[in-house]
């Protein structure tokens, strides 16, 4: 497979498949494609399906396979921001945000990831399910806004603001703490709680949430009296 991303802010992901070769999304997730793309719809499986829809995606995948010929698909984001190509493999599962998965090879195996800590999925801002993608390919992530990564060394962290952690690799943990100090909590604007990032791993922070996004635009809009 080959592909290109192209168009920031509002970013698409156009693969080039050869004839044979498939590429899996969520349901509803093409944009465009050649007319020798073929698609199947899938489950994966009765647990599967419903652990999808608990991570924020649809019950089914649709699998996209070229036909007799190369073929074009393009997937492209619900949301201002980027499209992140990730290389999984066996040894290199990596932890999204919830409804982050975009695309993946068929090698890809998408599935959830359970917050181990209550306090840390109530407030942490990511919520106590997560996605969790696995196995063998190439990967497509949406990112909210703009991305900044950090390599954090074994039990180096990174505190950011809830909803700020687009990916991480899985051998990171996450927490929350509270924010200390009676004025820094009333006063400072950055709530009760900072989400914590624990090394050793890779970390993808992402510049605007959707969560934040959405309270901006709420803010402004007109009060019904």
């Amino acid at each position: 497979m080959q592909y290109k991303i192209m168009g920031e802010p509002m970013p698409v992901v156009i693969c080039e498949l050869d004839p044979g070769e498939s590429i899996l999304s969520e349901a509803g997730a093409m944009s465009w494609m050649t007319h020798n793309m073929q698609m199947e719809t899938t489950g994966g499986g009765v647990g599967k399906a419903f652990g999808r829809m608990f991570s924020g995606e649809s019950l089914f995948q649709n699998r996209y396979t070229a036909q007799g010929a190369p073929g074009t698909i393009a997937f492209a984001s619900s949301f201002p921001g980027a499209i992140k190509a990730i290389q999984i493999d066996p040894s290199h599962p990596l932890v999204v945000q919830k409804r982050g998965f975009l695309a993946a090879e068929p090698g890809v195996e998408l599935t959830v990831f359970f917050r181990k800590k209550v306090a840390s999925g109530l407030f942490g801002g990511e919520g106590f399910i997560m996605q969790k993608l696995s196995g063998s390919g190439i990967a497509f992530v949406e990112i909210d806004g703009s991305t900044v990564e950090y390599d954090l060394g074994p039990g180096e962290k990174l505190i950011s603001s809830t909803g700020q952690v687009a990916m991480m690799d899985a051998t990171c943990t996450m927490d929350v703490q509270t924010v200390k100090g009676v004025k820094n909590v009333l006063f400072g604007g950055e709530g009760l709680f900072n989400t914590v990032v624990t090394g050793p791993g890779h970390v993808v922070m992402q510049t605007m949430p959707l969560t934040n996004f959405a309270g901006v635009i709420a803010g402004m809009m007109p009060s019904k009296n």
